[in-house]
């Protein structure tokens, strides 16, 4: 087997199923309870400069 093979069958299959779950933590690390407060500021924070002069 040739090194090209071996890297493209882990790639196809591991490499793939690592990259699905890293997406699913991150995606899911956004929602989680404790970070109401940077989801709220993060909302909040394109009003945070304005004046009002």
């Amino acid at each position: 087997m040739s090194l090209y093979t071996a890297l493209r069958h882990f790639a196809d299959s591991y490499a793939l199923a690592m990259i699905l779950v890293l997406y699913l933590v991150l995606c899911l690390w956004h929602f989680r309870p404790g970070a109401r407060a940077y989801r709220t500021d993060a909302k909040l924070s394109i009003f945070r400069d304005d004046s009002h002069d």
